[in-house]
C-alpha cells in the first residue's frame, strides 16, 4: 500500500506532538519533513531517531517553513498537516494557498482528536491569544487547589527549543532544575513563578510519557497552555482567558476561536486597562459563539516593587518577548505600569537595538516603543543584554514574569512589575472549582 507522504507545519511543540500521537507509529503515512517558524533557530536541525520510532531509523530533517514549495516539490509530498498555534485566519489561508498551488492537500487534525485521557481530573487553561494572562489565571487555579489540599502538578505546553532527546521529559521542582535543562528566558517565564510557588512543572516532547509521569504524583493536572493552542489533554474543566485590549481577535486568529467554542469559563482579563466598549464587544462575542459558558471579568493588578524609578524619569520598558512578537501586543505590563507611576518617557529602543535583537524587530516591525525580552539562545542574549544597557534611559522597567537581572548584567536602576488576578476574580474561580467538585 503506498503511503500518504506527510509534511508537518510547527514551531516545535504541537507539530512533534500531534506527530507522536497520530503519525509516529501509523505505516500509512509517512513524514518526510517538519517545517519551523515564530521561534529563532529551531530549523535545520532533526527530530530524533531516538524519538521518531521503528518507522524513522534516521529520524526527521526539521526545515524552515520558508522552503515549504520546494520541500512539497523534491518529496511529492501528498498533505501538509498545520500544527501551531495564534495564526491569523489570513495567515492560516495563505498556508493553505502556498501548500494547494503545490498540489497538496492542506489540513488540520481535530481539537479532541489530539488529547491524551488521563486517569486524574484536568483543568485547563488556554487563551484566544499569545499574552492575554493564561500564565496568571493558572496561578491563581493551582494556588486555590492547594490552599484546598489538593496534590498539583502543572504540565506546561511545549517549548522544546534544544536538544530533543534531553527534553523528552522535563521535570521541574527547584530553580536548580531550570539549570539543569539547559532552559532560555522563555521557558524559565512560564515554569519559574510555578517553582516560586511550590509547584512541580512537567514539559517536554512526549506528552503521553508525561502524562503517565504526572498522573504519580498529582490529585488534579493542570494543563498551562502556550499561545493560544488547544490541550493536550483531555479536560474535565477548561478555562479560556480573552484581552479586551485585543478586541474581536478571539474571532480571527486559529486556534483560540476553538478553545471559545470549547470552554466552560471565559475570563475577560485586563478589564482595568480596558475600555467598555471592548470588553462589552468581546463579551458579546463569546455569548454567541458559546452561550453555556461562565463569564467572569478580571483585573489584572499590577505590583511595582520601586516605583521611585519611574516616576518623573526616562525609562527602558521590557516586555514578555512572545507577547510582543506573535502575540502582537504592543504594551505590556511594564507599560502599563510606567503610565501609572507618571514616567516622564518611555524611550523606544530602535536607535539602539543590536544583533539579533535587531532581526527580531524587523521580523515583527509592529513591535510598540518597548523591549521584547528575547532569549532562545547565548547570542540573543548577550545582544539583549547589551541593548538594554544602550538605551539612555534613566532606569528600566521589566515586565517579564522573571526577573532579568538573574542572567543579565543592567547597568542602571531597574524595577520588577508583577501581576495578578484581583481577589473577586479569584473568589469567583474558587466557586467554580468548588461546584465542579474539584475542591
Amino acid at each position: 500500500m503506498k503511503k500518504t507522504k506527510i509534511v508537518i507545519i510547527g514551531a516545535a511543540g504541537r507539530d512533534f506532538h500531534n506527530f507522536n500521537l497520530i503519525y509516529r507509529d501509523n505505516p500509512k503515512y509517512q513524514v518526510v519533513a517538519f517545517t519551523a517558524n515564530q521561534i529563532p533557530d529551531i530549523s535545520n536541525r532533526y527530530y530524533p531517531k531516538e524519538l521518531s520510532g521503528k518507522l524513522y531509523p534516521d529520524g526527521i530533517p526539521i526545515y524552515d517553513e520558508k522552503n515549504l514549495e520546494k520541500i512539497i516539490e523534491e518529496n511529492s509530498v501528498d498533505e501538509c498537516i498545520l500544527a501551531y498555534s495564534d495564526l491569523s485566519y489570513d495567515a492560516v489561508m495563505h498556508l493553505c494557498s502556498r501548500v494547494v498551488a503545490y498540489n497538496a492537500k492542506f489540513s488540520v487534525l481535530g481539537a479532541t482528536q489530539t488529547m491524551l485521557v488521563s486517569t486524574k481530573p484536568v483543568i485547563a487553561v488556554l487563551a484566544v491569544r499569545t499574552g492575554c494572562g493564561k500564565s496568571q489565571t493558572t496561578r491563581a487555579v493551582v494556588s486555590i487547589l492547594k490552599q484546598a489540599g489538593k496534590k498539583v502538578v502543572c504540565v506546561r505546553h511545549p517549548m522544546p527549543y534544544g536538544d530533543l532527546k534531553k527534553q523528552k521529559i522535563q521535570r521541574f521542582e527547584t530553580l536548580a532544575d531550570l539549570e539543569k535543562h539547559e532552559c532560555t528566558i522563555e521557558e524559565m517565564e512560564e515554569y519559574e513563578p510555578h517553582i516560586n510557588m511550590d509547584s512541580i512543572v512537567y514539559a517536554g516532547v512526549d506528552y503521553e510519557l508525561i502524562l503517565g509521569r504526572a498522573e504519580k504524583e498529582a490529585d488534579i493536572i493542570v494543563w498551562d497552555g502556550g499561545n493560544n493552542d488547544t490541550s493536550f489533554y483531555r479536560p474535565n474543566l477548561t478555562i479560556v482567558v480573552a484581552d479586551p485590549l485585543r478586541p474581536g481577535h478571539e474571532l480571527k486568529y486559529y486556534p483560540g476561536e476553538i478553545n471559545l467554542l470549547l470552554t466552560d469559563v471565559i475570563i475577560v482579563n485586563k478589564v482595568n486597562s480596558a475600555k467598555d466598549k471592548d470588553i462589552n464587544l468581546i463579551i458579546q462575542n463569546a455569548k454567541k459563539l458559546n452561550p453555556q459558558a461562565l463569564i467572569i471579568k478580571a483585573k489584572s493588578e499590577i505590583l511595582v516593587e520601586h516605583p521611585q524609578y519611574i516616576r518623573g524619569k526616562k525609562v527602558l520598558v521590557i516586555e514578555d518577548g512572545p507577547t510582543l512578537t506573535h502575540g502582537e501586543m504592543t504594551i505590556g505590563a511594564g507599560t502599563v505600569a510606567a503610565r501609572i507611576n507618571k514616567a516622564s518617557q518611555i524611550i523606544d529602543p530602535r536607535p539602539y537595538i543590536l544583533g539579533k535583537i535587531k532581526q527580531t524587530f524587523q521580523k515583527y516591525p509592529n513591535i510598540g516603543h518597548v523591549l521584547p525580552a528575547m532569549g532562545y539562545g547565548q547570542e540573543q542574549l548577550e545582544d539583549l543584554e547589551k541593548t538594554i544597557n544602550n538605551v539612555p534611559a534613566d532606569a528600566v522597567v521589566i515586565g517579564t514574569p522573571i526577573d532579568l537581572q538573574r542572567f543579565i548584567k543592567i547597568k542602571k536602576p531597574a524595577t520588577r512589575v508583577k501581576y495578578d488576578l484581583d481577589k473577586t476574580a479569584v473568589g469567583l474561580l474558587k466557586k467554580i472549582l468548588k461546584a465542579k467538585k474539584f475542591i
